[in-house]
C-alpha cells in the first residue's frame, strides 16, 4: 500500500510515526513524498505523484499559514477535480496555525466545500487536539530555518490521527458490540445488590453514551451476560436515567452459558460473522475465556480503575467510522423490522403466504451521486450474494465507466435501506456483469431474481443478445453460486449466460406448501449427479437455509489466490495495547524510541568529555534513532537529513538559548564535537562585550585549549 503525502509545509518528519503506526496495524507500506509545497500542483496535474498512487490513500495536509492570498474558493476547487480523478481515497487534514486573521474562515469553507464528496476524508486540528493533545505543538524556529512549524511530539501525534483514519477508512468494519452487565453496563451485580442497589456511576454512564454513540453511527448493540434475566430488565426499569435502555439492544443472551458459546448464537442469530463482534467486558476470566473459546471476536478487558474507562473506550480504533451512511443510522431499527418479519413468518401457514403478506416492493434505478458511499461499502461488506467479490473504494465506484444500478427494499415493515448494486457494461452484443451483490437481510425473498430480471430487461431495450455475469468462488459466496445455478444458465469459464429474454423473464416462484419457519432460504436447481452431495443439499431439496449454507464455503484451489474477500491487515491489530499503552502522544513518542537501531559496534566510538557533549549526544541518539551516537562520528553518515538538521538545531535553541544557522551544519564536518563547539562560542558572543578577537581567536584553538580558557575565565568571575 502506498500513503502518498503532499503538504504545504516540510512534512517528511510525520513519516516515523506514521511507519511505527502502519507495523503496528500489520500494513505494508510505502510513504512518499510530494515536492515542499506543490499542493496545487499534485491535485491538477495528472502526471504528478498524487495522481500516479492506484493502491492506498492520497494524504493532503493544508496550513493556513503557508496559504497564499486567495482563499478556500480556489483550494476546494482543486480538491475537486482531483477527487473525481483519483483512484484512492483522500484524506485532507486541516492542520493548525497561529492563530492568524481568515484562518477560521478557511478551515470552516473548505470543511463546506468538501462535505458530501465521497472519496474525501476530513480530518481537523480539534480532532487531533480532542485525541491526542500536545501542550507545545509550534516550532517557531523551526519554522523559520526550513518551514518545519511543529515540534516532534505533535508530529507524532499528526502522524497517530492521521493512521486512525488511514485503518477506519481501510479495515473491515466490526458489526456487533456485546455487552456485559454487572460492573460493566452499571456498577454492582444486580443479583447481589438488588436492581435498586446497583449505581450508574460517571464512568459507566460514560460508558452508555459512549455506545449510545456508536449504535447511532451504525454498530449493533448486543447483551451477553451471566446473570438471570428477570434480574437485568428489573435493573433497566429501576434506573430510567440510563442513557441506554431494553430497545436498544437487537438480541440478548442472558444466562449462565459459556460467553464464547453465546457469542457464537448471536452471531448465528444476526447472521454475521463471529469476526464482526467486539465484547466489552469487565472480568478477566470471561475476556480469557472468549479469547480461547472463540478468538474470532475481538473482547476487550475494561480498566481495573473505573475512572479510566471513558478515555479508554476513545482510543479503541476499533470503534471508528470513516464515514456513516443513512443505512448505518438506521441499522437498528431495521433489526428491530427484521424481528418482526421473523414473527409474521412463523404465523404465516407457508413460505409463499408470508412472502405475499410481505407485500414487497423493489425499486432499481441508477446510482444517484449521493449514494457512493454506501455501494462502496456493500462492496465490502456484502459476502453471500456477491457474484464476484470485487472491493472497491467510494473513489473508484465514483470513477466507474461502467454503469451501476442501486436496489432499494422496502415491505409492509418498513425499509430496508439500499440494499444491492449491479455494475456492468456492454461488450459487443452481450451486457456483461462486473458487481452483481445483495445484503443477506434482503435475500430469499425474490429480489436477486428481479435484479436478473432488470439486467434481461436493458439488454432487451438495447438489442442485446445474452447477459453474462461471471462467479468467482470466495470463501462466503456458496448463496450466489446455488442462486445462479438455478437460472438454468449456460456455464463456461466461471461465466453464466442467459439470452437477454430469458433473463427479462426470470420469476421467482416458492415452493407451495412449505413451512415457514422464519429461515431466509434461497431457490436452486437439484445438483447433477456427478456432483450429488448428500444431507441437506441432496437432489430435490429446492430451498436451503442460508445459516447452513454459510458454514459451507467454496473452497480454494491449492496454490490459488486468496479470496477477495479474506482481505484483512495480515494481522489484527493489538486493539486493546494501543487503548492502555498507547493512547497519549508521549506513550507513543516512547515506543517509537523503543524501536532505535542497534549499532552492531560500540567499541570504537568516542565518548563525550563534557556535560554539554553528554547532553548533545543524547540528542542526537534521539532525533537520529539510533543507540549510541560517539562525538566525532557525521551526523549524516548516521542517517541524519536536511529536515532532521532542522529539528536538532531548534531543539538546541529550545534548550541552550542560542540561535545557530544552517551554516553550521553545512560549513563542515557536522560532529557532537563541532556542534558543542559552535554553542560555547555562542554563548560567549551573547555574553556581551567586545568578544570579535577573542571569538577570531577561538575559531583557530583546538577543543581541549577552548576547553581550558573557558575554564579560566570562569575561575576569573
Amino acid at each position: 500500500m502506498l500513503i502518498a503525502i503532499s503538504a504545504t509545509f516540510t512534512a517528511e518528519a510525520i513519516q516515523p510515526g506514521l511507519a511505527f503506526w502502519m507495523r503496528e496495524l500489520g500494513l505494508p507500506t510505502e510513504i512518499r513524498f510530494a515536492a515542499y509545497n506543490q499542493v496545487f500542483q499534485e491535485l491538477l496535474d495528472p502526471t504528478r505523484l498524487l495522481a500516479r498512487n492506484a493502491g492506498g490513500v492520497n494524504v493532503v495536509l493544508v496550513r493556513f499559514d503557508d496559504w497564499a492570498a486567495g482563499g478556500a474558493a480556489g483550494f476546494v476547487d482543486a480538491v475537486r477535480a482531483a477527487a473525481g480523478r483519483m483512484a484512492v481515497p483522500l484524506i485532507l487534514v486541516l492542520c493548525p496555525g497561529v492563530l492568524s486573521p481568515g484562518a477560521v474562515e478557511f478551515d470552516d469553507e473548505v470543511r463546506r466545500g468538501v462535505a458530501g464528496l465521497p472519496s474525501v476524508y476530513l480530518l481537523t486540528a480539534a480532532e487531533i487536539a480532542q485525541l491526542y493533545p500536545v501542550a507545545d505543538v509550534h516550532d517557531p524556529h523551526g519554522n523559520e530555518l526550513g518551514r518545519v512549524p511543529y515540534t516532534p511530539l505533535y508530529f507524532v501525534a499528526l502522524a497517530t490521527a492521521l493512521a486512525r483514519k488511514i485503518h477506519a477508512i481501510m479495515a473491515p468494519p466490526f458489526k456487533v458490540v456485546a455487552l456485559d452487565c454487572d460492573d460493566t453496563l452499571w456498577a454492582g451485580i444486580c443479583g447481589e445488590d438488588g436492581p435498586e442497589g446497583v449505581v450508574l456511576d460517571a464512568p459507566r454512564r460514560g460508558l452508555q453514551e459512549f455506545m449510545a454513540e456508536r449504535r447511532r453511527a451504525g454498530l449493533l448493540l448486543a447483551l451477553c451476560s451471566k446473570n438471570n434475566e428477570e434480574d437485568v430488565a428489573a435493573t433497566f426499569r429501576a434506573h430510567p436515567e440510563m442513557p441506554l435502555g431494553p430497545g436498544d439492544f437487537v438480541a440478548r443472551r442472558i444466562n449462565w452459558d459459556s460467553k464464547a458459546g453465546n457469542l457464537a448464537s448471536l452471531a448465528e442469530e444476526l447472521e454475521l460473522g463471529l469476526d464482526t463482534i467486539i465484547l466489552v467486558d469487565d472480568s478477566p476470566k470471561e475476556v480469557q475465556e472468549v479469547r480461547a473459546g472463540a478468538p474470532q471476536v475481538l473482547a476487550l478487558l475494561l480498566p481495573a480503575r473505573a475512572e479510566e474507562i471513558p478515555e479508554y473506550l476513545a482510543h479503541v480504533w476499533a470503534f471508528d467510522r470513516a464515514r456513516i451512511t443513512e443505512e448505518d443510522r438506521r441499522r437498528g431499527e431495521m433489526y428491530v423490522q427484521r424481528a418482526e418479519r421473523a414473527r409474521g413468518a412463523r404465523s404465516s401457514a407457508s413460505l409463499e403466504d408470508f412472502l405475499a403478506s410481505l407485500q414487497l416492493e423493489v425499486k432499481i434505478a441508477p446510482m444517484e451521486p449521493a449514494q457512493v458511499d454506501r455501494v462502496a461499502q456493500l462492496t465490502g461488506r456484502t459476502n453471500q450474494m456477491n457474484a464476484t467479490c470485487i472491493r472497491r473504494s467510494a473513489a473508484e465506484i465514483a470513477r466507474l465507466s461502467e454503469e451501476c444500478l442501486t436496489v432499494h427494499v422496502t415491505d409492509r415493515f418498513g425499509s430496508y435501506g439500499l440494499t444491492g448494486a449491479i455494475v456492468y457494461r456492454v461488450a459487443a452484443r452481450a451486457l456483461v456483469v462486473d458487481t452483481f451483490l445483495l445484503s443477506c437481510r434482503a435475500l430469499g425473498r425474490g429480489v436477486e431474481h428481479r435484479m436478473v430480471a432488470r439486467l434481461g430487461e436493458i439488454a432487451v431495450e438495447r438489442g442485446l443478445g445474452t447477459v453474462e455475469i461471471p462467479f468467482v468462488a470466495a470463501q462466503r459466496n456458496r448463496p450466489a453460486l446455488l442462486f445462479l445455478e438455478s437460472l438454468g444458465a449456460t456455464v463456461s469459464g466461471g461465466v453464466f449466460r442467459m439470452s437477454a429474454r430469458d433473463a427479462a423473464g426470470v420469476r421467482y416462484h416458492p415452493s407451495a406448501g412449505l413451512p415457514a419457519n422464519g429461515a431466509e432460504v434461497v431457490a436452486r436447481t437439484p445438483w447433477s449427479a456427478a456432483d450429488a452431495p448428500v444431507g441437506p443439499l441432496a437432489p430435490g431439496n429446492m430451498l436451503t437455509p442460508l445459516s447452513r449454507l454459510r458454514d459451507e464455503g467454496v473452497p480454494r484451489e491449492p496454490g490459488g489466490p486468496p479470496h477477495q474477500d479474506e482481505w484483512r491487515p495480515p494481522a489484527r491489530a493489538d486493539y486493546a495495547r494501543m487503548a492502555s499503552d498507547l493512547r497519549t502522544p508521549e506513550q507513543i513518542f516512547a515506543a517509537l524510541r523503543a524501536t532505535s537501531r542497534r549499532r552492531t559496534s560500540l567499541c570504537d566510538i568516542d565518548a563525550p568529555r563534557t556535560a554539554l557533549e553528554r547532553d548533545l549526544v543524547a540528542l542526537w541518539a534521539e532525533l537520529l534513532n539510533v543507540e549510541a551516537v560517539g562525538i566525532h562520528e557525521n551526523f549524516f553518515e548516521l542517517g541524519g537529513h536536511s529536515l532532521l538538521a532542522v529539528q536538532l538545531l531548534s531543539r538546541v535553541r529550545q534548550i541552550y538559548g542560542v540561535d545557530l544557522s544552517l551554516e553550521v551544519v553545512y560549513s563542515g564536518e557536522f560532529m557532537v564535537a563541532e556542534l558543542a563547539k559552535a554553542i560555547e562560542l555562542k554563548e560567549i558572543e551573547q555574553a556581551g562585550g567586545d568578544y570579535r578577537e577573542l571569538i577570531e581567536e577561538l575559531d583557530g584553538l583546538s577543543d581541549a585549549e577552548v576547553r581550558a580558557l573557558l575554564a579560566e575565565e570562569q575561575d576569573a568571575t
